[in-house]
């Protein structure tokens, strides 16, 4: 049987900086709050604010003489840029990864007097991906007992080091860079031609291009313009409501079908929500209505610019509400004048274009959507506004326009039944021809709108959904075999391989020409393969030993089962009552059955600061135990940290996936024959 190839997809120039413009977004969205108050406190408090108050504002002297150090300078320099710096950071390498790279940018902030949001972009996600290349050198080779002390001196080491590079080398270049940026600004203003950038801007939003320009130039540039002047024009460059609102109300007066049936709605949702991708599939249906989008721009900048006028901070979303909110005290007049003036010839110009030309915009607004989904690279929260579609009540009704890379199985501590469900379809991914498919596992409260594919137990999905609202949902009630699997295998073949139906249901064979099974994908050597390996060492804070091995357990229910694989975890000193305690309460919400006579208890995810290390129990109960209406044969009892216990949850995913393996276990005389099986765990 021939083997089948699998073309990787190409990606082209725009895709690159859209991902680079959302990966920018991503550092400074989450912290847009951050940029709100600060901004609220300067049009405040500042000299030239609503309610001056030289305490808070930072300005004159107080009774010893001294300047008023204020809260406005302070927020600016180091709250907001340690803000994005931690948020970059967590998004290359978690929390570890955000806390080493807020300490490196800490030098480059004090290593100049301007505030360091370029600085934080690079400085934040540079010390996670450091930190994580870092960690990988020592990998599995750090001695039981000693995982605490090396993971923090390790981070504390690096991010030194890392923190003062940036005080002695990025801090000067990154200031340059940022002069240089202000003086092309500062000659674009003197010399009239900035109105001239929605040429540019404008077909960027469209595209999904906008981001990398607005995050990681306008807005640090901005808040610099603004320290400096007390309000900034940059900030209304891209985040003008007026362009976009415009071409809505020539649709709602001279489109047809369900373009114009749908623009009302779509100019409530842009004008007021602030969501501008809106308005992007009804340019998409007539491209050359980006000529109203710019002309509008155009009025606006223009506007803003004859009356000095601006914002105080970001606006976002760009909804007239926010624009408002951070509008500066002597701008009200400029900044409204220039929302109603862009709208006015945005909508004179696009009323032309429809009046005038044969196509009047009814065209099919789905084809427009899922054009614009495909430039977006993912399905668009607001796109059901549009079309009238509407996912199902667990999201599997969304549409993926981008190949799958990017897998989660989440559960509430994301330790025990997300670790093995990831295992298993890891496997069956590998096996069907695509290594290169991450599939991870997280706690829900972990999540974020970045994966493809999310898997959860039906009775979290509702939970999940919002955090991934863009992500392709699936449900199962089986962790460990469910039918689902083979669903997402074909969804990523699908995505992956270029040419390819969905849904064909047929499985890429591996290199040899044998097609596999769904219980070969996953199955570890089969019986007597191991004869030539010795049985594992358990001495030492392995994360299984042989004295957490129960062949025949007490139990005949499943509360007692839980307190006994709670007993070993206790009698091992891994984990304190209260982890026990936990293990219940997890249970009483989700189920933690995973289907071949499996149950993994473990504790919640607030409960993983009653770990002390890591440990792994393991209890047979010959005669089988009712689990919430499921029999149960096998209970792993699970206390997980800095994931030192994903080796042996993989190695019992590889099992329990195999019928014959199970039945090995089932028949198994000794410890030491459990302990064969599942390899070398402590390793």
């Amino acid at each position: 049987m021939a083997t089948e190839t699998v073309a990787k997809p190409r990606t082209s120039a725009r895709v690159g900086v859209q991902k680079f413009g959302t990966f920018l977004s991503g550092m400074i969205m989450p912290n847009i709050g951050a940029f709100i108050a600060w901004g609220l406190i300067t049009a405040l408090f500042i000299e030239k604010g609503w309610i001056p108050v030289a305490e808070l504002g930072g300005f004159g002297t107080n009774a010893e003489g001294d300047p008023n150090g204020g809260i406005v300078g302070p927020m600016v320099k180091y709250l907001l840029p340690l803000l994005i710096a931690y948020t970059g950071g967590r998004m290359v390498y978690d929390v570890r990864g955000g806390v080493v790279g807020a300490i490196a940018t800490m030098g480059v902030i004090a290593g100049t007097d301007a505030p360091m949001f370029i600085g934080a972009m690079i400085m934040g996600p540079l010390g996670g991906w450091t930190m994580k290349q870092i960690d990988r050198l020592w990998d599995g080779k750090i001695r039981p007992g000693f995982e605490m002390l090396v993971n923090n001196f390790s981070a504390g080491i690096w991010g030194a080091l890392l923190a003062l590079g940036g005080f002695y080398g990025l801090s000067w270049v990154v200031q340059r860079f940022t002069d240089g940026a202000g003086a092309v600004v500062g000659f674009l203003v003197n010399n009239g031609l900035l109105p001239l950038t929605s040429i540019f801007i404008e077909p960027a939003k469209v595209l999904f291009l906008n981001n990398a320009i607005n995050h990681g130039v306008l807005t640090p540039l901005g808040i610099q313009q603004s320290l400096d002047q007390g309000k900034s024009i940059l900030f209304l460059l891209e985040a003008n409501p007026g362009p976009g609102l415009g071409i809505l109300l020539a649709y709602m007066f001279f489109g047809r079908g369900a373009a114009k049936a749908s623009a009302p709605g779509a100019a409530i949702i842009h004008f007021l929500g602030g969501i501008h991708e809106i308005y992007f599939p009804y340019v998409l249906m007539k491209p050359i209505l980006i000529l109203a989008a710019i002309g509008g721009g155009m009025t606006g900048i223009a506007t803003l610019a004859i009356t000095n006028s601006g914002l105080v901070a970001p606006a976002a979303p760009g909804s007239i509400i926010a624009v408002l909110a951070q509008t500066s005290r002597d701008s009200y007049v400029g900044v409204i004048l220039a929302v109603v003036l862009a709208t006015a010839v945005s909508f004179l110009i696009a009323a032309v274009i429809l009046r005038t030309s044969k196509n009047k915009g009814e065209d099919d607004l789905s084809a427009a959507t899922s054009r614009m989904e495909a430039m977006k690279g993912k399905k668009s929260s607001v796109s059901s506004a549009l079309t009238g579609e509407r996912t199902g009540a667990q999201g599997e009704g969304t549409v993926l326009t981008r190949p799958v890379q990017n897998i989660v199985f989440a559960c509430d501590a994301g330790m025990g039944s997300s670790a093995m469900g990831a295992s298993v379809l890891r496997n069956k991914i590998k096996a069907a021809g695509f290594p290169d498919v991450k599939v991870t596992n997280s706690a829900i409260a972990n999540l974020n709108d970045t994966f493809d594919v999310v898997v959860t137990h039906q009775d979290l999905t509702e939970r999940a959904q919002p955090r991934t609202a863009s992500a392709v949902h699936y449900s199962v009630d089986n962790f460990m075999n469910s039918p689902k699997y083979d669903e997402i295998v074909d969804l990523v073949r699908s995505s992956n391989t270029e040419g390819a139906a969905p849904g064909t249901g047929t499985t890429a064979a591996p290199a040899g020409g044998v097609q596999p099974t769904a219980d070969s994908a996953t199955a570890a050597p089969a019986h007597g393969s191991h004869a030539a390996e010795p049985a594992p060492a358990v001495e030492g804070k392995g994360v299984l030993l042989r004295e957490s091995v129960v062949l025949n357990g007490t139990a005949t229910d499943r509360d007692a089962a839980i307190d006994e694989a709670g007993k070993l975890l206790l009698d091992r000193g891994a984990v304190d009552v209260s982890y026990v305690h936990a293990m219940h309460e997890r249970e009483e919400s989700v189920s933690t059955y995973m289907g071949s006579f499996l149950a993994i208890p473990h504790g919640t995810n607030d409960a993983k600061e009653h770990i002390n290390h890591s440990a792994v129990s393991i209890i047979r109960y010959p005669e089988g135990i009712d689990w919430g209406g499921k029999q149960v044969k096998f209970v792993v009892g699970v206390a997980g940290l800095n994931n030192e216990h994903l080796h042996i949850l993989s190695s019992i995913a590889k099992i329990f996936t195999n019928k014959a393996q199970v039945a090995q276990l089932e028949e198994a005389a000794t410890v030491d024959e459990v302990l064969e099986l599942f390899g070398k765990v402590n390793a």
